[in-house]
């Protein structure tokens, strides 16, 4: 890689056009080796060192003054240089500008969480009076942060069913803004989540977007999407007319459980005000973390296609057992509306997927206790193989009602296939059905 961003000296720079070379246009896999660092500026070293510390000397007075007119808003473009670890960073840039990459995004932000990335980007599009429009189901702690924190500051919302069409939207979207007209306000934002957790419902971004597009002005209401199920490898959110795509990087993207971190990613225009909320509460990726999701992010695509290949094994022999009532596994889909989605955004299942064991709580009990190889915890996309009980555990919270209209049962177990032989997870989930 030629002339990468110097992430030592002061800059901000515009970002150096590496997409192609002699015409032909490189992966983002290839990126991950060598985007946006040069180890001439870090003694020769390889890979990007570990940057702990908590600020940065200027180079002058002058220098300074700049960044923080950046920093503060008082000049439009931000800092030109590293400031200060709540701000910026050289691991958290170079990490940033490679999830930049995966989204085909002119921007990107990373957090110490992806709940922390949620809850930012939030706040720093609402106002009181206004109305959030999203998908349904959430993640049981975004739909919480929308209706019970947001909520207390004049914040309302409505909701919609992931697998929407596009009539039922714009009804929706009706509704909407009537709302935010009595209360003096503004349809703030739509937010979705595809695949839903844990339902693994796909919704209609290009439906969504057509409907945001003749109800709303685009440049008011933003459309956010949470694409941690399948990105940044079996869906691109931005080519469909998303505006804003966010990720729990703990999953896929760190993809061995053992950090947790969130990313949020647009263009600048959308990307500015979260960075500006962000630089005030803190909440950015720690250099430790973002280093370690930089070393993952080199073999993403390896761990997700081993990992959906799996999966796909694996639900082949599920479908037809006995005491497996259904899978919501986006390789098996029979609805129709939910195909013709998947075949418009998505480019493979990935290895997440519902399933529904014949009986109710007792029974998927059962089940998750005679798993072996197969660990009980929450959480998704690392390289093991993970079950969990939404309705007991992530969404327990949920009130009864909305659970059973979202169709979070008591007989879903939620499964992540990691890299295991697929042959020996057959035999686990064969061994633990028999138990129950």
């Amino acid at each position: 890689m030629s002339d990468p961003i110097d992430h030592r000296t002061p800059r901000r720079k515009p970002k150096p056009d590496l997409t192609r070379i002699a015409g032909h246009t490189l992966s983002p896999a290839t990126h991950m080796m060598g985007y946006g660092y040069d180890p001439v500026l870090s003694e020769g070293a390889l890979k990007p060192p570990i940057f702990l510390t908590s600020t940065f000397v200027f180079p002058s007075a002058e220098a300074g003054k700049r960044h923080f007119e950046g920093i503060t808003g008082q000049r439009a473009g931000g800092a030109e240089g590293l400031v200060y670890s709540r701000f910026n960073g050289p691991n958290q840039e170079i990490l940033e500008d490679r999830l930049g990459i995966w989204d085909g995004a002119e921007d990107a932000l990373v957090f110490s969480s992806g709940m922390t990335a949620i809850c930012v980007l939030m706040m720093a599009y609402c106002a009181s009076g206004d109305v959030i429009v999203h998908s349904g189901p959430l993640y049981a702690a975004s739909e919480g942060f929308v209706g019970k924190v947001l909520g207390k500051y004049g914040v309302r919302y409505v909701d919609f069913p992931a697998g929407a069409t596009r009539a039922e939207i714009d009804a929706v979207l009706v509704k909407a803004k009537a709302m935010a007209a009595e209360s003096g306000g503004k349809v703030a934002m739509i937010y979705l989540e595809s695949p839903a957790n844990p339902t693994n419902a796909l919704v209609d971004v290009e439906a969504v977007c057509a409907a945001r597009d003749a109800a709303l002005d685009p440049a008011v209401t933003p459309i956010a999407i949470d694409n941690t199920f399948l990105g940044p490898l079996w869906q691109r959110p931005l080519d469909h007319g998303a505006d804003v795509v966010v990720y729990s990087l703990t999953k896929y993207a760190g993809g061995h459980s053992d950090l947790v971190a969130g990313g949020v990613s647009g263009a600048k225009r959308w990307m500015d005000p979260v960075r500006s909320l962000r630089n005030t509460m803190g909440g950015i990726c720690d250099p430790y973390t973002s280093w370690m999701l930089l070393r993952s992010l080199e073999t993403l695509e390896i761990r997700m296609q081993r990992a959906t290949e799996n999966a796909i094994k694996v639900c082949d022999f599920l479908k037809d057992h006995p005491k497996v009532e259904g899978i919501g596994f986006l390789g098996l889909i029979k609805d129709a509306r939910q195909q013709d989605i998947y075949q418009r955004h998505c480019t493979g299942p990935g290895s997440t997927f519902s399933l529904f064991i014949a009986g109710g709580e007792a029974e998927a009990f059962r089940f998750l206790d005679g798993l072996r190889i197969a660990k009980l915890a929450v959480s998704l996309g690392g390289t093991e193989t993970l079950a969990s009980h939404p309705a007991a555990m992530t969404h327990l919270s949920v009130p009864p009602e909305r659970k059973a209209m979202l169709g979070i049962t008591d007989n879903l177990v939620r499964i992540s296939i990691g890299i295991e032989h697929a042959d020996d997870l057959i035999a686990d989930f064969a061994q633990a059905l028999a138990q129950v």
